[in-house]
């Protein structure tokens, strides 16, 4: 459907109700997958951390690694996939609201810590398994920062604090101009 520029356009296109509502909620599905995630892989570095015995610390690093190299970096790249794809079809834009920049820039910086930090240090914590953790806090620290940045991009996007940007600030300004007139056809 062609529509004038504005909020929720994509180009000159707005994307129909049910497509936007598409995304939604394959959105906020992937994001609420991975914050429970994430929930899940800090009880499993925990039990890893406090068991006393050999097989359960094995069971749950084993768990860990399953679950970080599996599920959790597909959840993080299809949050930040369907975040992209969602913003400029919406009036809250890609750029106009502080808390949308903001959950934009923390979930790639999220999803390179899962890759590039949580991910080494569970296969390390694996590949010692059966035997004491070399380091705990490989185990947990992962999970402790990813759950934090989640709850915290959680409970901005529900509480919308902050307010527009200048570019969203300046973009509701053009739009609630009164463009030129059309001459009167008779």
């Amino acid at each position: 459907m062609s529509a004038p520029p504005g909020p929720g356009t994509v180009g000159r296109v707005k994307p129909s109700r049910p497509v936007r509502r598409a995304h939604l909620v394959v959105h906020v599905l992937a994001s609420a997958g991975r914050l429970g995630l994430t929930a899940g892989l800090l009880e499993l570095g925990v039990t890893a951390n406090t068991s006393g015995s050999a097989a359960v610390v094995e069971a749950s690093v084993r768990a860990m690694k399953l679950f970080a190299d599996r599920l959790l970096l597909s959840l993080a790249l299809l949050t930040l996939l369907s975040g992209l794809v969602l913003s400029p079809g919406t009036s809250w834009g890609p750029a106009r609201h502080r808390r949308v920049w903001t959950t934009f820039w923390l979930t790639p910086a999220t999803t390179t810590a899962t890759a590039f930090a949580l991910r080494p240090g569970v296969k390390a914590a694996a590949v010692a398994a059966g035997h004491p953790l070399p380091d705990g806090g490989d185990v947990l620290m992962g999970p402790v920062v990813s759950l934090t940045a989640s709850v915290f991009m959680t409970v901005i996007s529900v509480l919308k604090p902050w307010g527009a940007t200048r570019r969203g600030r300046r973009l509701r300004a053009a739009a609630r101009r009164p463009g030129p007139a059309e001459p009167a056809h008779l």
